[in-house]
């Protein structure tokens, strides 16, 4: 490394700080607003007068930690690893994490070529059950793969289940995704998708806010959650039972003033009772990556309008209809009934008759008129004539 290339004081504080405070400490992010890095990092070195918003013991326990950080190694150790430190004021940092305020990351450890900023400027967030369905996994790498060929970036947890899933579908549709994870980026977790998070680094981002060699803890988890919530534009839940941790994502979302979005799934399913009463309350239902899009994206990003099937008996005319509708469906009727039941003169209905006629939908039996083999599935909801 050449001096040009030598870390700043502020970015070795952060990484300094950043093996001392746990990930989201709203009391250690107070004390670098208010203080700034190097009067903290300064008084956890000598350790001689605790900062205010801590017990004796706790500053105890901080400044121990503080005695066993070398940042330094952690920065050589994260380079040989491909991970870059990424922090406030550099022009890769996403300035939409400062809505977190003091509960901001110190900094992040970001694997992978593309720049986080940037990637993060239209990204959504697709998280759910670990142990989901074959319905939830279905659904989740599908909503990913849409969002994916869409120029949407996809960030989850890198985790079994619904991220896994998440992250397979973007990479399937060659698209862009970014995992999150609640451990050092140079230790996959989980370990069975090594092999995955390997390739989420190769073709996307993985990105953590702990050190490199740092391991996941419960807690960790939900403090990771956090981060993915207010990297994106919104987050979609696909399925989630009562007590999910990805349920803590849209829940921040929400704080956050972020889109929050779920998938409904089976009545009957438990891994999708979270989501649906998500629904009830604060969430919007989404069925696909286009629903998704319409409200992250700009403005003109609509959704296409769900609509059944056009019948041919749709294209006539009011009038045409209302006399179709008049017929009895199993017998002949004279025209004088059939102007009854439509609201009309004789004359009116018995041009529409012969309308009617000639596009098969009636037929003439003496001094009456009798709707067709083909018309009577149609008026009852089945295939029109031809």
């Amino acid at each position: 490394m050449t001096a040009a290339e030598e870390p700043g004081a502020e970015l070795l504080g952060r990484v300094f700080l950043g093996r001392v405070i746990e990930p989201g400490d709203e009391v250690g992010g107070r004390w670098v607003r208010e203080l700034g890095v190097g009067e903290v990092v300064r008084r956890l070195r000598c350790g001689e007068r605790a900062l205010p918003g801590v017990s004796g013991t706790r500053w105890a326990g901080l400044v121990a930690r503080a005695r066993r950080a070398v940042p330094e190694r952690d920065l050589a150790v994260a380079r040989a690893a491909g991970a870059r430190f990424v922090c406030p004021g550099d022009g890769e940092w996403p300035g939409q994490l400062d809505d977190l305020g003091d509960a901001r990351p110190l900094g992040l450890w970001v694997r992978g070529r593309p720049h986080l900023r940037m990637w993060a400027l239209r990204s959504v967030a697709v998280v759910g059950a670990r142990a989901c369905t074959e319905y939830g996994t279905h659904v989740a790498a599908t909503l990913a793969s849409g969002l994916a060929e869409r120029g949407w970036v996809v960030v989850s947890g890198g985790a079994y289940g619904i991220d896994g899933a998440a992250h397979r579908g973007a990479l399937a549709a060659r698209g862009a995704t970014v995992a999150v994870l609640a451990c050092g980026v140079d230790q996959p977790y989980p370990r069975g998708h090594a092999a995955l998070i390997g390739r989420i680094a190769d073709q996307g981002l993985v990105v953590g806010e702990l050190p490199p060699g740092d391991h996941p803890t419960p807690s960790r988890f939900i403090l990771r959650n956090r981060v993915i919530a207010a990297l994106t534009r919104g987050t979609v839940v696909v399925e989630a039972a009562c007590r999910s941790g990805s349920l803590a994502t849209a829940r921040a979302a929400q704080r956050l003033g972020r889109f929050t979005m779920g998938v409904p799934g089976p009545v009957t399913s438990a891994l999708s009772a979270g989501v649906h009463e998500l629904l009830r309350t604060e969430a919007t239902l989404v069925t696909d990556a286009t629903e998704v899009i319409e409200l992250v994206g700009e403005m003109g990003d609509l959704a296409p309008t769900r609509r059944g099937p056009v019948l041919p008996r749709d294209l006539l005319e009011p009038a045409a209809r209302t006399v179709l509708a008049a017929l009895p469906g199993n017998r002949a009727a004279p025209a004088e009934e059939i102007a009854l039941g439509a609201r009309t003169t004789r004359d009116e209905a018995i041009a529409r008759l012969y309308e009617l006629r000639a596009l098969g939908y009636v037929e003439r039996h003496g001094d009456g008129w009798k709707l067709t083999r083909q018309a009577v599935i149609s008026v009852r909801g089945g295939r029109a004539p031809c």
